[in-house]
């Protein structure tokens, strides 16, 4: 019984089954057609939804478009507007010329009128001129007929009669014209210096020192003179020999003078001294080793001393040879004047000099510091400083303007510029100064007497005038008795006279002046 049950159960089962299946696939057809059907709707929505944006979109960028052109059209409406205004006015612009040119035409044309009226009473009056010419040329023909009928000259030996006369009235008036512009150009050309050289002394003002022929050692005590001099002499003839000057020790308590006409070699022998008394050891050896050391570092202080003069005066571009040479002018003397502090002292007056002048500065105190090099070689090389000095610094390149100048300075040679003169300038005004250079005042009194004295013995002399701190002699002679050419012969006769009776620094300048005053007086 089971059996045929399960039997009978089994297609039931089976049955049940597919119609389970079947039931399945029915419900899932179902859904699908039900999921078909939402799509589709909600893709009808999007397409709704999406023309409706289409639309909206469409209907805002057509009215902006049409915004967009009416602005457009406004603006070209604008512009249209005012170009048409522009182009009306340059059009009556235009008429307005066109009328000035037509006024203007008018005019020249009455103007071509008017000038071919003048030229016709031109022409008229060029004939009546020239029938006027022909008229008073056969006058003037007469005339002259009459004349050398009158005079007996023919025209040419009448026109050279008139010419010689009109040469001799000329010749007076010339003259006077010549002499009045000479006094004119000395008058300005005596108070433009005056003012120039005045500036320039105002604009620099130097101390002047006055280096004298010996120096002082100060010693710690008198014995110490003891051990300078030596067994039997032989520690002060080696510093002697070695330095070349001379050691006094004298009875003067704590003090050894040393004298010599060499500033270098005092100055050697001094730092020397100074260092043996501080060192103790005195010794011939000692002496000769200290000595040239010294001299080693008094060539460092001659080149710095070079360098600073150059700084001083804002130089540039000089040779390695002339700043040494220019060095060594520390230790040389003119007539106890330093010659380094001189020559500094001449390029600032030419410098001050030459800015009134309108003059190159630089180049004005380059020659003035330049000018006196040739002293610190003139005892080694024959012939004189300023020669000398031009052909060191020709050697070293320097422009032929300085070396002619520097040349110049003593009017050995001819200057060829007008620095030469300058140069003698400013040497003058810096020797020439009180103080510059030691004198005593006897001396300097007798020699001025003496050159006065040596000019008044001369025949015709009326006055006679020691001036520019002896520099110059002025002689005033009679015109009457003497003439020119006697003037210039004795300028050279006093000048020969005092060569051979004075001694005297660098040159004296003598002038004869011959006067003629005629005075008239009118009652």
């Amino acid at each position: 019984m089971s059996f045929s049950l399960a039997m009978e159960i089994i297609p039931l089962i089976a049955f049940a089954g597919l119609c389970g299946i079947v039931v399945g696939f029915g419900a899932h057809a179902v859904g699908a057609k039900l999921t078909t059907a939402y799509a589709q709707r909600n893709a009808r929505l999007i397409l709704d939804n999406a023309k409706r944006e289409y639309d909206a979109m469409l209907r805002e960028a057509k009215l902006t478009a049409k915004d967009e052109y009416i602005k457009l059209h406004e603006k070209f409406e604008q512009e249209t507007h005012v170009r048409r205004q522009e182009l009306m006015k340059f059009e009556e612009r235009i008429g307005e010329r066109e009328k000035g040119l037509d006024r203007r035409l008018e005019m020249v044309e009455r103007k071509e009128l008017q000038l071919e009226e003048r030229l016709q009473a031109l022409e008229i009056q060029k004939e009546e001129l020239a029938k006027e010419t022909t008229q008073l040329q056969s006058l003037i023909e007469d005339e002259h007929r009459r004349i050398q009928e009158v005079s007996e000259l023919t025209q040419e030996e009448a026109r050279e009669l008139l010419f010689e006369r009109l040469k001799e009235e000329l010749s007076g008036e010339q003259g006077a014209l010549i002499r009045r512009m000479q006094e004119q150009a000395c008058l300005t050309a005596e108070d433009e210096a005056r003012h120039i050289i005045s500036m320039a002394v105002e604009r620099y003002a130097a101390d002047q020192v006055s280096d004298i022929t010996t120096s002082s050692v100060a010693l710690p005590s008198d014995e110490m003179k003891g051990r300078i001099i030596g067994k039997e002499g032989r520690n002060i003839r080696s510093l002697e020999a070695a330095t070349g000057v001379n050691f006094m020790i004298d009875d003067t308590p704590e003090v050894v003078v040393i004298s010599g006409f060499d500033p270098l070699r005092r100055e050697i022998a001094k730092i020397s001294l100074e260092r043996l008394i501080g060192d103790g050891r005195i010794n011939p050896a000692r002496i000769e080793e200290v000595v040239r050391k010294v001299e080693s570092e008094i060539d460092e202080t001659i080149r710095k001393a070079g360098e600073d003069a150059i700084f001083d005066l804002g130089l540039s571009n000089v040779a390695p040879e002339i700043v040494k040479t220019l060095g060594r002018l520390k230790f040389r003397q003119s007539f106890s004047q330093n010659v380094l502090q001189h020559s500094i002292e001449v390029g600032h007056l030419m410098g001050n000099m030459a800015s009134e002048m309108g003059l190159d500065v630089h180049l004005a105190r380059r020659i003035g510091l330049f000018h006196d090099i040739g002293k610190a070689l003139d005892h080694q090389i024959e012939g004189s400083h300023a020669i000398i000095g031009a052909d060191l610094l020709k050697r070293n390149g320097e422009n032929h303007i300085v070396c002619n100048a520097v040349a110049a300075h003593h009017h050995e040679v001819e200057g060829q510029s007008v620095y030469a003169p300058l140069t003698t300038a400013a040497d003058a005004m810096t020797a020439s100064r009180p103080g510059a250079r030691a004198e005593t005042t006897a001396i300097y009194v007798k020699r001025l007497e003496k050159l006065e004295e040596i000019a008044n013995s001369f025949r015709g002399v009326v006055k006679a005038f020691a001036i520019q701190a002896g520099r110059e002699i002025r002689v005033i002679v009679e015109p009457s008795k003497i003439d020119d050419n006697e003037a210039m012969q004795m300028a050279r006769n006093i000048s020969k006279q005092i060569e051979q009776e004075l001694q005297f620094p660098g040159q004296i300048k003598v002038t004869v002046v011959r006067e003629t005053r005629c005075v008239e007086y009118a009652r």
